[in-house]
């Protein structure tokens, strides 16, 4: 096994440990005892002695028996006390209470792994399964269980700190952001929060968004934290933040366009999802169809519809260029009906069974065979705004019909249904409008995977945009010009009722009806 991979091992180097050791003795000051918790080869260590000699005390904590020998001798010549010691089995509350030692750093970099990568690997370097992130059942069990080794050490390393102690620890920004959400949920702020961004690329070869972490361990009401853009007090940028329950990117354009925040009476809907594009996805080609695979086949019209990918939303574009085979209407319907429909369609899924049948997905299991997710009435709207979830723009576009055929996205999309181009044209007009825009923003961290999720987007009330940028009639006439369901709530609206189990509105679409019909 690659020692490096399965202890997140990226040595410091000498002269970053410097920088960081530098700026915490800006915003810290004199510590009376070092700790590198995860010290490798003490580059933390050595700096910190260059920077304050021996006017305080250090300590070294390291698993790898081969750095604590390499290291050992030279660190104890300039008074370091270095351990073996598995960081998982360590008391740290013990290690870092010492009545002698009020002003305790912990200064280091923890490992850059996943619980999921230690798995894969067969590592043992890995702490107790515990659901620290107290997350509730189908979360629990998916990947957002998953959580980088340094989240759980940094803040199993932050509960045993002493009010009057500090950490730095560089690590992944979204890292940083977790583990101050931890607490901000749970325990409070944590006293002059900051986030330094650094050059992973350059300093690790490794290309993600890191920063150094700092906070005290003292608690405080204030549930925010500084961004820097580098290891230097002059460069901040930002604040970010947990603020009515939620966490935000940019406090202050949070609170100027608060208001926003109160959920929609359109829904959003995630596009098509089938997890085999090879096989379900095809170029035309006289008159033909050429899947991933690169073989042509024949296929009935019927189950066949123009398909946007996110490269195609998030660079506005609205031409498909590629076409999806659909075989269901909604989630759950009976496919074997395409065998009498359309039997060359059929033959070409009984052929590619093999692939269909394997999607790893256990949203497949105890399905009907070649079924799809991410499907309803919504996916066969004529008109739609969509966005790609996948890029650090909120770039909506207005997706028409083709050919008199509805158009899918994919299931890295989001997109709200609409029954008119001008209902999809003024939707994109408000989504597109500089307040909404800034709202997004605010809740959306440019380094997740995701950025753009649908609980992000369901968060933007549409009727209080609209009322902002002075177009609530237009508004209010798409809203009340469909027909009324049965208990009188227009049909646009009462899909709202269905997606409150997963996002609680701040009204019911009753409430917002008459708000809107009496111009609230």
């Amino acid at each position: 096994m690659n020692k490096q991979k399965e202890f997140g091992d990226f040595q410091t180097p000498s002269d970053l440990a410097a920088q960081v050791v530098a700026l915490v003795a800006e915003v810290f000051g004199l510590p009376d005892l070092v700790v590198e918790p995860t010290s490798g080869l003490g580059a933390f260590l050595s700096a910190s002695h260059g920077k304050w000699g021996r006017t305080c005390s250090y300590e070294g904590y390291e698993i790898n028996h081969d750095y604590v020998h390499s290291t050992s001798r030279s660190l104890s010549d300039l008074g370091i006390r270095l351990y073996q010691q598995d960081f998982f089995s360590a008391d740290w509350r013990q290690i870092l209470r010492k009545e002698n030692s009020p002003r305790i750093l912990i200064v280091g970099n923890p490992p850059w792994v996943t619980n999921a990568q230690q798995g894969l690997l067969g590592s043992n370097n890995l702490p107790k399964k515990t659901n620290f992130q107290r997350l509730r059942g189908f979360d629990a069990k998916t990947g957002k269980s998953n959580f980088d080794i340094a989240e759980w050490m940094l803040i199993r390393l932050i509960e045993a700190l002493p009010k009057s102690g500090a950490i730095a620890m560089l690590c992944k920004t979204m890292t940083a952001r977790k583990v101050l959400r931890h607490f901000w949920k749970t325990e409070g702020g944590l006293e002059s929060s900051k986030v330094f961004r650094i050059d992973a690329k350059a300093n690790f070869d490794v290309a993600v968004d890191a920063c150094l972490f700092f906070a005290t361990g003292k608690r405080t009401e204030d549930r925010m934290a500084t961004i820097y853009s580098s290891l230097n007090l002059a460069s901040r940028v930002t604040e970010f933040g947990w603020v009515d329950g939620n966490l935000v990117s940019d406090v202050e354009a949070y609170t100027k366009f608060r208001e926003l925040d109160g959920g929609s009476p359109y829904a959003w809907r995630s596009g098509i999802k089938h997890d085999a594009s090879n096989v379900m996805e095809f170029l035309r080609c006289n008159g033909r169809f050429v899947n991933g695979l690169d073989e042509e086949v024949e296929l009935e019209e019927e189950f066949v519809y123009p398909l946007l990918k996110s490269s195609d939303l998030g660079n506005r574009r609205a031409t498909p260029r590629k076409v999806v085979l659909v075989t269901q209407r909604h989630t759950g319907d009976d496919t074997s009906l395409i065998r009498d429909v359309a039997p060359k369609t059929w033959k070409y899924l009984e052929d590619h069974s093999d692939k269909l049948d394997s999607r790893k997905s256990s949203i497949y299991q105890n399905r009907p065979q070649f079924s799809m997710f991410g499907i309803g009435e919504y996916s066969f709207a004529p008109w739609k705004v969509a966005i790609s979830g996948l890029y650090k723009s909120f770039t909506f576009v207005v997706v028409p019909p083709e050919n008199g055929h509805p158009v899918m996205v994919d299931d890295t999309c989001y997109s709200i249904p609409c029954k008119s181009e001008k209902e999809a044209r003024l939707l994109c007009d408000l989504l597109n409008a500089k307040p909404a825009q800034s709202f997004l923003s605010s809740l959306v961290f440019e380094d997740s995977k995701r950025p753009i999720t649908v609980d992000v987007l369901r968060r933007l009330s549409l009727v209080n945009v609209a009322k902002m940028v002075g177009r609530m009639d237009e508004l209010t006439e798409c809203l009340l010009s469909e027909s009324e369901s049965q208990d009188g709530v227009p049909q646009q609206l009462s899909l709202v009722i269905e997606e409150e189990s997963k996002y609680q509105t701040r009204q019911r679409p009753s409430e917002v009806v008459s708000e809107i019909a009496t111009g609230g």
